[in-house]
């Protein structure tokens, strides 16, 4: 096939040698696969038709894997895990007849695909390739795998998001709720966790091997004044065993959120004295020694907890509970709410830009309808979201939620919270409440603590709800599993097609799924509640909308092992904990890289403004539908909701590279500036040095000038050198030549360059000769007063001579000054 593939490129056989061709590329999935991943069928030429390009199909033994053959790139529309489909179907349809051509005219071969997520599939396949039959019996045997180990979240193991033990963390949170801080097992074992409590509740042990109530955690917080052998007389009047328990509590002032199913009251409105006394210890004291109030929250329409009476259970009596008020909520059960996500999914198929019959909804009946209305009447695409009714069950959980904190925050009142079982309305209520009452759970660990505490411990049967394999009985070998009802309905709306183009649809049409009459979108639905909560408090929440979608995705794709089966029993019992990857793992791997600045962090948030309660007036309680869950698939443009939390991000990641160069230029100058510093300091430095040397040439120049006149007033001639010299010496010698004694003596500067280290002086001093001593002229003064003249007369130089003598002691005496200079005396030398 060439370019994105389109219709009429199906109607073409294919020749053999194209299969051939195609059988060899099965390689070029490869790089696609995840660990532990493995092709069972492929098919080649197959057209999306919500997208009209063609690509490669892939059943594996995880997920359906679309490539598409222009851009060589994962189609996400078109890749979905198989523990994500909700149905398949296969489809015939005629083309229409042309003209002047045979009656024979082939027949679409599609496969219809319908997602847990929100999403509508169709494929197209080549007519007489049983590439169609081959893809849909590959989804039939791998979506309902008979063994456990035929799983991928077995087969793929824990790998790298190894999973901690879960009843570690479930005591951990226990510990946080009752004011004793973090909880740290100890080398013996989680024992020393179970022990705890403070002046109102304790932890019980008493279902520590699930005897008491297999749904049920093996920990449990319950009063402080109620034993364990009262829970056992509870547990028998109410329904699965599932007797009144505390949630979330208030360590500083005792009020709880509690949890449990229906009293089995019957129409004689039985009663129980242990379960009065344990719903009255609920209510426990205020500071001033008063009971609080008890409101006792029916999740159910009165008229369904009427009904239930007439089959064993019911509802309490406010007359039979001290101080109490028994409210109903009127939420539907799980049928009405997998009825009205099946609309909601329809609509979206219908009436999105991407609709699995490959027409917009622009172009739907010629144009001249619009959202299911025509252009005279357009309301009627809004009554038609309004019929499905999941905005208006989403709106009653969180009214009933915010009522419910309100009750606690306002009235430091305690609710118990029950509904029929106690594991779906129940729980969607009282997690709801504790997201508005504890901002601890409004951050990334927090959520992760409460989930596992109030939908995995406390026995949300997501293998019934989801459509997972489920264990089908504890006398069963754990490795068999329960195989649900394969064959389902189509879709509430049939296949469309254009009016008015000659197609029909064959009859026959099979069609496989993994939904029963349990399935029900109860987890999906409190995620939709919880992302209505950060649309209206967009700064109270530590994560984002795509967090949750991301969340969702992980725990529909069925390819980590926390969200398996029913109970935290039937978990331990299958060793999912050591045996499977753990999604919390994967997520913190997701984000870890960028902590942050990850997508799955809120760029708003603010936790010291949102740091208590959040309580919302009924007037904002106005859910609308959730775009990035909702619309992406149907309508991939308008499903950027979170355009300004991604400008944002980019916003801040240009900032930060700002930042970072402006951190790095300051570096440069504050390197330059200390270089500059030294350099100054270094000039500084030899400025001192060349004046000291100048001071000190100009001394010894004044030295020189006053040794000069001193010896020329001996009457000798008197001759200064200067030269240069690299060496460092000192030392001085006497030598005796023609012209009589010399004198040489030199002292250069050391390292620490007091003198000039390379100036030498050198003095030459002649005397005359003898003879021209002999005939010099005797002054007056040496006849007069010369002590050593005879009456023979001046015997000099055979006899001393005072006045010479007194110049040349005078010389020697200022030898001393001269120990830097070098000094040549030549006596008795020629002039």
């Amino acid at each position: 096939m060439e370019g994105s593939g389109s219709w009429e490129s199906l109607v073409v056989e294919w020749t053999p040698e194209e299969l051939r061709r195609s059988d060899s590329q099965l390689h070029g999935m490869t790089e696609f696969l995840l660990e532990a991943e493995d092709v069972i069928v492929q098919g080649h030429g197959v057209v999306l038709v919500n997208t009209d390009e063609a690509g490669t199909l892939a059943v594996t033994n995880f997920r359906i894997l679309f490539v598409s053959e222009v851009s060589q790139q994962v189609i996400e529309l078109g890749t979905i895990p198989l523990a994500t489909i909700e149905k398949f179907s296969k489809h015939a349809v005629k083309l229409p007849s042309v003209p002047r051509q045979s009656s024979k005219t082939p027949s679409r071969r599609l496969l219809q695909v319908v997602g847990k997520d929100m999403r509508t599939i169709m494929f197209g396949f080549r007519p007489k390739t049983k590439q169609r039959r081959a893809v849909f019996d590959a989804l039939c045997m791998c979506t309902k795998p008979e063994k456990l180990k035929d799983l991928y979240v077995f087969v793929c193991g824990p790998s790298t998001f190894k999973n901690d033990d879960p009843k570690l963390r479930l005591l951990k949170e226990y510990h946080r709720l009752l004011g004793k801080g973090s909880f740290h097992a100890s080398s013996t074992g989680i024992g020393d966790g179970l022990s705890l409590s403070n002046n109102w509740w304790r932890i019980t042990s008493i279902n520590s091997s699930y005897t008491l109530c297999p749904t049920y955690p093996f920990a449990l917080i319950v009063p402080k004044s109620i034993c364990d052998e009262e829970l056992l007389q509870v547990s028998s009047f109410r329904g699965r065993c599932r007797f009144p328990v505390i949630s979330w509590c208030n360590h500083e002032n005792g009020a709880v959120l509690a949890r449990s199913s229906q009293p089995l009251v019957g129409l004689m409105s039985q009663r129980n004295p242990a379960d009065e006394k344990l719903v009255a210890a609920l209510c426990g004291t205020t500071h001033r020694g008063s009971r609080r109030k008890l409101y006792i929250a029916d999740a159910r329409p009165r008229k369904n907890a009427l009904a239930n009476g007439a089959m064993g259970g019911g509802s309490e009596s406010s007359s039979n509970y001290f101080q109490s008020e028994v409210v109903f909520f009127g939420i539907e059960n799980i049928h009405t709410m997998r009825e009205s996500l099946a609309r909601l999914r329809d609509y979206l198929d219908t009436h999105g830009t991407t609709s699995s019959d490959g027409m917009s909804s622009f172009l739907r009946n010629g144009g001249w309808s619009w959202g299911g209305g025509n252009l005279s009447s357009m309301s009627a695409s809004v009554s038609t979201l309004g019929d499905t009714g999941w905005l208006i069950h989403v709106q009653s959980l969180l009214a009933g939620s915010a009522w419910i904190a309100a009750r606690v925050a306002l009235e430091s009142a305690s609710v118990l919270v029950h509904c029929s079982d106690g594991w779906d309305r129940t729980t969607q209520l009282v997690s709801l409440a504790s997201v508005l009452l504890d901002p601890f759970y409004r951050t990334i660990e927090g959520f992760q603590a409460l989930v596992e505490k109030d939908w995995l411990a406390f026995g949300h049967p997501f293998s019934d709800r989801m459509g997972f394999p489920t264990v089908s009985g504890i006398n069963n070998t754990p490795s068999e599993l329960s195989r649900q009802s394969s064959v389902g309905s189509l879709s509430s709306s049939p296949l469309r097609m254009p009016s008015g183009s000659g197609f029909t649809s064959s009859a026959g049409n099979t069609t496989h799924g993994q939904t029963s009459n349990n399935c029900s979108p109860i987890f999906l639905q409190w995620i939709d509640c919880v992302s209505q909560l950060l649309r209206m408090y967009p700064c109270a929440f530590q994560f984002s909308s795509v967090f949750l979608v991301d969340f969702l995705d992980c725990v529909l794709s069925y390819r980590f092992g926390n969200f398996l089966f029913n109970s935290e029993k039937e978990r331990q019992q299958n060793g999912v904990a050591d045996a499977c990857g753990c999604i919390w793992m994967y997520l913190a791997w997701l984000h870890a890289p960028e902590d942050g600045s990850h997508v799955h962090y809120n760029p708003f948030y603010d936790p010291v403004k949102y740091d208590g309660p959040l309580l919302p007036p009924a007037a904002a309680l106005a859910p609308t539908l959730w775009p990035e869950f909702h619309l992406r698939w149907a309508c991939p443009s308008e499903a950027g909701a979170g355009e300004v939390q991604s400008q944002w991000r980019t916003m801040t990641k240009k900032f930060s590279e700002i930042a970072k160069a402006k951190e790095i230029a300051e570096s440069k100058v504050n390197d330059l500036q200390l270089s500059l510093d030294l350099l100054t300091a270094e000039l500084q430095k030899e400025k001192q040095f060349r004046n000291s040397a100048l001071a000190m040439a100009k001394r010894a120049s004044r030295e020189s000038l006053a040794i000069k006149r001193a010896v020329q007033s001996l009457g000798c001639k008197v001759h200064f050198l200067r030269g240069e010299s690299d060496a460092v010496s000192i030392g001085s010698s006497w030598s005796e030549t023609r012209e009589g004694l010399t004198y040489s003596g030199r002292s250069d500067s050391d390292a620490r360059g007091q003198p000039d280290e390379k100036a030498d002086l050198s003095v030459s001093i002649s005397a005359t000769e003898d003879s021209m001593v002999a005939n010099c002229e005797i002054s007056p003064e040496c006849e007069n007063i010369c002590p050593f003249r005879t009456k023979e007369g001046c015997k000099w130089p055979d006899a001393a001579c005072a006045q010479f003598g007194s110049q040349f002691v005078g010389l020697k005496a200022n030898f001393d000054a001269f120990d830097r200079l070098s000094i040549y005396d030549g006596y008795f030398g020629a002039d």
